[in-house]
């Protein structure tokens, strides 16, 4: 007996009145057909996916591949529609090379050249019915948006009000949402927030109930959801932005008396995330133990140097790294040597002419000093980056051709409202820069004297005033003495603000 194959499709969305059969009654009438013409199946092919053009459907391809290649004479399938919807050109090919295709639904075989015509009419109905209903979805979806329902499943956090309106309030993970927002806010990783959300006790729940990833945690950060605003994806894959309908307005997704997440909230952790924001202090590195510990660097490896009896060494080389030349310095004398850099570099840096190097350790001395006022500005500071980096991703966005179709008539009133968030930054920015008293750098005995009374953990921070890294090179003999002008690069430290 001759060999057939069937082929099996039922749309995962849509169901058509009797065609809606599910793949067990599409077997069945598949095989009944084979047995009452002399056929045997060979193989069952199976896609649970839409038929729509630009849909992939891998046992399709297979089907199509097995018969153009001859491993099987012909091919059954159920109706025309649940073949393809891409038109005529799906089965014209097939036609023309004598391939034998058989539509269960409208009795059609294309071994009969009669059906030859009627075969590609269905084909191009089928398309045209597929254009069709993805206009419709397309309508109504667009409809559905603009009255502000949730199309999909509900965002983490939260749940759907009504099915009637699709509005949204807080669900039982809502908690968990304001925690991630403000771990973030204050500087913690999404790694790290994974990571304890997997190790407490019971686990916190994940949105796909498996671990937690940071990716997870970025997403959500991004999303204008949790802004209050409906989301959507201007290209697959990409990054959710607020949907705009025809007037350029942002659409709410929340049921009345709901509350989005503080909009403050959401503007510290997106700076936080872009690496911006103020780092609190339970989310910082631990101080160093050394006056030098973290400034130093090999000149060989680039790698750190860590204490090694009475010297500093190349971390790298002290755990068995290869080094070619790796540095070693004796604690004291290194030490010494760079604090005395440190005291002619910031004495003889002009207070009143805004020299780069004291514009720097203002900023540091009052970030040491005046850590709630600094953490203030830092915060000025990070909107003016944040605002910043809006204007470059739409820049950016629009040199990718994002803004090239509908969304285009959008684009002057989204730079419009980046340029004033920016400004508003600027000026938010501009309060911070008040005068600081810098008289202690300037005297020479003062500085001295505080220098000498000063514990370790108060030195460490002042040589860090004005120093970013020391890189040492390997000394020029076993047992040479030190000198730190041949082997120190010091690289003084910079203004935040560029100066």
């Amino acid at each position: 007996m001759e060999q057939i194959d069937l082929y099996l499709r039922k749309s995962a969305i849509t169901r058509q009145r009797e065609r809606a059969l599910t793949f067990r009654a599409q077997e069945e009438r598949g095989r009944r057909w084979a047995s009452d013409n002399g056929y045997v199946v060979r193989k069952v092919w199976a896609d649970n996916l839409s038929a729509y053009t630009d849909t992939v459907r891998p046992e399709f391809d297979k089907a199509i591949t097995a018969l153009k290649e001859d491993e099987v004479p012909a091919l059954w399938c159920y109706a025309c529609d649940r073949f393809s919807r891409k038109g005529a050109g799906a089965v014209i090919p097939l036609l023309d090379s004598g391939k034998r295709i058989v539509f269960d639904y409208e009795r059609l075989d294309s071994a009969d050249p009669r059906d030859r015509r009627d075969i590609i009419n269905r084909a191009e109905e089928a398309r045209e019915y597929s254009a069709f209903l993805s206009h419709r979805v397309s309508d109504t979806k667009t409809q559905q948006r603009n009255e502000g329902a949730w199309l999909g499943a509900a965002p983490y956090g939260y749940e759907i009000a009504d099915e009637l309106s699709r509005k949204l309030r807080h669900g039982k993970h809502w908690p968990t949402l304001v925690e991630i927002f403000e771990k973030t806010a204050q500087g913690m990783s999404a790694r790290s927030i994974a990571m304890t959300f997997n190790g407490a006790e019971p686990p916190v729940p994940s949105p796909d109930g498996k671990a937690w990833g940071g990716s997870t945690i970025h997403r959500m950060i991004q999303s204008p959801v949790y802004e209050g605003w409906q989301a959507v994806a201007l290209k697959k894959g990409g990054r959710s932005t607020p949907y705009r309908d025809d007037k350029g307005e942002r659409i709410s997704v929340l049921a009345d008396g709901v509350e989005p997440v503080p909009p403050e909230l959401v503007k510290r952790a997106r700076m936080a995330v872009a690496g911006h924001g103020a780092v609190a202090p339970e989310y910082r590195s631990g101080k160093p133990k050394h006056l030098l510990s973290g400034l130093l660097r090999c000149a060989s490896c680039g790698g750190g140097a860590a204490i090694h009896g009475r010297s500093y060494r190349c971390y790298n080389f002290t755990v068995g790294k290869p080094c070619a030349e790796p540095m070693s310095a004796m604690r004291s004398l290194i030490e010494e040597y760079v604090y005395a850099k440190w005291r002619e570099a910031v004495l003889r840096a002009d207070i009143s002419d805004a020299d780069p190097l004291m514009v720097a350790v203002a900023e540091r001395w009052v970030a040491l000093t005046k850590p709630e006022e600094t953490d203030e500005h830092r915060h000025a500071l990070a909107a003016v980056k944040a605002a910043e980096k809006a204007l470059e991703r739409l820049a950016e966005d629009r040199g990718a051709g994002i803004y090239d179709g509908a969304m285009g008539r959008f684009f002057p009133r989204l730079v419009a409202e980046a340029e004033a968030d920016l400004a508003s930054a600027q000026r938010r920015a501009s309060e911070f820069n008040g005068r600081v008293d810098l008289t202690l750098f300037d005297d020479f005995d003062a500085l001295d004297a505080a220098w000498r009374a000063a514990d370790g953990d108060l030195r460490r921070d002042l040589i860090r005033l004005a120093v970013d890294r020391v890189t040492v090179t390997k000394g020029a003999r076993r047992g040479a003495p030190f000198d730190g002008d041949a082997r120190c690069a010091i690289a003084w430290a910079q203004p935040e603000q560029g100066g």
